[in-house]
């Protein structure tokens, strides 16, 4: 990149340390440069990004470039997504991942078809939140990717965008990919409608090998909203990690599925107090009043944030009374 010029004194007085043969100084010029806010220092640090010698300085570079949205400063982050040094393209993919317009977006889209999988799944982070609506084409085609992070990242954009037409690619997902963080996010994407269809794939998935996946099942059902995930959810209850029948309380108070009274009350003497809190807010959700003398015994609970849930439990049983 040509340098423009500059009538700015500050920036004038930096350009001998941004040329020193020290990284060292170069680095800490760089940091003031920045610290300018002047529109017209950024030149000078595309420049380092793309162009210097040293890791350590094309990695600051990149940091430091995280608040600007300029079309140049958005292809060189892109451009250093490739960097042979893992620090500059970390750093990139975290500056693009704090973008914010669609402008910009569509400057990263063509990256998602890089040949290096890095460079993919960080350019599909950096558009997740952006909501860009041309992101989801290339998001569905990511879900087939050799590489479990792009497919992971590919499922977050179309979680965001709300894609119902991604909910078969998300069941498949959901039930059958080898990895467990990409089975994880694809349950939860599955949340995006209130979709009989997907509850297939979110009771498979509440008896996934890895808890993580169950755990994210049982959130999920809670969101989507249907009932008949009821007897599914209470089945949690008695899952052997007590983050899965955490998320499964949650969940059957948020549907007030009254048949799980009794599981609930259960879960008031469990040995998390996280766990025995979340049981009584949602006998307080369920309504059944048959539910009062289980938590009148709970009201001595040793944890505050217990006796606070009781409390509001027994208020709501008083009002459905």
């Amino acid at each position: 990149m040509t340098h423009r010029e500059t009538d700015n004194p500050e920036i004038l007085d930096l350009l001998p340390r941004l040329a020193d043969e020290d990284a060292g100084v170069r680095r800490i010029a760089l940091i003031e440069l920045a610290d300018l806010e002047d529109p017209e220092g950024l030149p000078w640090l595309t420049d380092a990004l793309v162009a210097d010698a040293a890791a350590e300085v094309r990695a600051e570079a990149a940091r430091l470039l995280e608040a600007w949205e300029e079309p140049d400063v958005v292809q060189a982050l892109c451009a250093a997504l490739a960097d042979g040094d893992e620090a500059v393209r970390l750093a990139a993919a975290q500056s693009l991942s704090e973008l914010k317009s669609t402008e910009a977006g569509e400057l990263i889209l063509p990256w998602v078809r890089h040949a290096d999988a890095f460079v993919r799944a960080s350019a599909l982070r950096a558009l997740r939140e952006l909501r860009l609506g041309a992101a989801a084409t290339p998001a569905l085609y990511a879900l087939d990717d050799a590489e479990a992070g792009v497919r992971r990242e590919a499922v977050g954009i179309l979680g965001w965008l709300k894609r119902s037409d991604a909910l078969p690619a998300l069941a498949r997902l959901a039930s059958d990919d080898p990895d467990t963080e990409v089975r994880r996010a694809a349950t939860g994407a599955l949340g995006l409608a209130s979709d009989a269809s997907v509850l297939p794939a979110l009771r498979a998935a509440l008896a996934d090998e890895a808890w993580q996946v169950r755990e994210e099942a049982a959130t999920t059902l809670g969101k989507v909203g249907l009932d008949a995930a009821g007897p599914a959810l209470l089945a949690a209850l008695d899952d052997t990690y007590w983050q899965v029948r955490l998320r499964a309380a949650r969940a059957l108070g948020r549907l007030r599925h009254r048949p799980a009274g009794p599981g609930l009350a259960g879960l008031l003497v469990h040995g998390i107090a996280n766990l025995r809190k979340e049981a009584a807010l949602a006998l307080g959700e369920l309504g059944d009043t048959w539910a009062v003398p289980a938590l009148r015994a709970a009201e001595a609970d040793g944890d505050p944030e217990v006796r606070k849930a009781v409390r509001i439990a027994l208020v709501q049983l008083q009002g459905a009374a």
